[in-house]
């Protein structure tokens, strides 16, 4: 709730938790705490998305449309409290609708204590947030763990492969004077134009903290150093609004592209990815 409340009020479910993760300390140190049986997916994410799962329930936040969230009046009227009457608050109105949903519930099995009875976790964090897509998205967070065990040189070598699939004309650089750029090369924007571009690679936990606008303004100096025209930033992780603005606001201007980018960017081009059909059988449910 504080967070959306920072956020204006409405944030979507990535900028909910780019915010927590941005503002919480140690979060570095909580975003490699995995449970055994899912080694790839940190503790903490969850923990956020069953917080805000929670906040929802009980009317603190609504959802207009899959994704994106309001503060609600009850929400605002909670965080106006103090924290510890805030949190009781709230624990009360937990249990409230936990007795709720078992009393609407039909008998048709031993009953479920409060304590197990936890919602379905709200998903919205695994969709294509920007996008607006939703192609059962685990497939996105498994590409990157992969993309992430590569080593710096590796992944570097694929996202220039990968650009070169898109028809950009690249040379890598690198070492001590390579002024932060991996590529340099032509974009071409039209059978009789092109631009000098410069690429750097980030090769970032994609669960870790998003890059900022500092890091953007770098490359960009860099970029321009080398005569680029244009630039692209390439990371496995996220940015911050600072450095979308520090994208477009300076020259040379900057496309960023995120994990949840490069995600689709491999998948149209089909590269070690294969989306196959999903047949859910339980949908014809309702004609039997």
């Amino acid at each position: 709730m504080r967070a959306v409340e920072a956020l204006g009020g409405s944030a979507k479910a990535s900028e909910i938790r780019d915010h927590i993760i941005e503002n919480l300390d140690n979060a570095d140190r909580m975003l490699v705490v995995t449970r055994p049986n899912r080694p790839d997916s940190p503790v903490l994410l969850e923990r956020i998305s069953w917080g805000r799962s929670y906040a929802k329930l009980i009317g603190a936040l609504e959802s207009p449309s899959r994704g994106l969230y309001l503060l609600t009046a009850l929400g605002k009227e909670l965080l106006a409290l103090p924290e510890e009457e805030a949190k009781q608050r709230a624990i009360e109105l937990d249990r409230e609708y936990r007795r709720t949903r078992n009393a609407s519930r039909p008998s048709t099995g031993p009953a479920v204590h409060e304590a197990d009875a936890d919602p379905a976790l709200d998903t919205d964090d695994v969709d294509l947030d920007d996008a607006g897509e939703v192609e059962g998205s685990d497939w996105v967070q498994v590409l990157l763990s992969r993309l992430h065990r590569l080593s710096p040189t590796g992944f570097e070598e694929f996202v220039l492969f990968l650009l070169r699939q898109y028809g950009l004309e690249l040379r890598r650089v690198g070492g001590s004077g390579d002024e932060g750029i991996d590529g340099i090369g032509i974009a071409p924007l039209s059978p009789v134009l092109s631009s000098r571009v410069a690429v750097q690679v980030k090769r970032y936990n994609p669960d870790g903290k998003p890059i900022g606008r500092e890091v953007v303004a770098l490359f960009q100096r860099d970029a321009q150093a080398k005569g680029a025209e244009r630039a692209i930033l390439v990371t496995l992780g996220r940015f911050t609004e600072g450095a979308r603005k520090a994208a477009t606001t300076f020259t040379p201007t900057v496309d960023l592209i995120d994990g949840t980018r490069l995600a689709e960017l491999i998948r149209d081009e089909e590269i070690g990815v294969r989306m196959a059909p999903k047949v859910d059988e339980s949908w014809f449910d309702r004609f039997d």
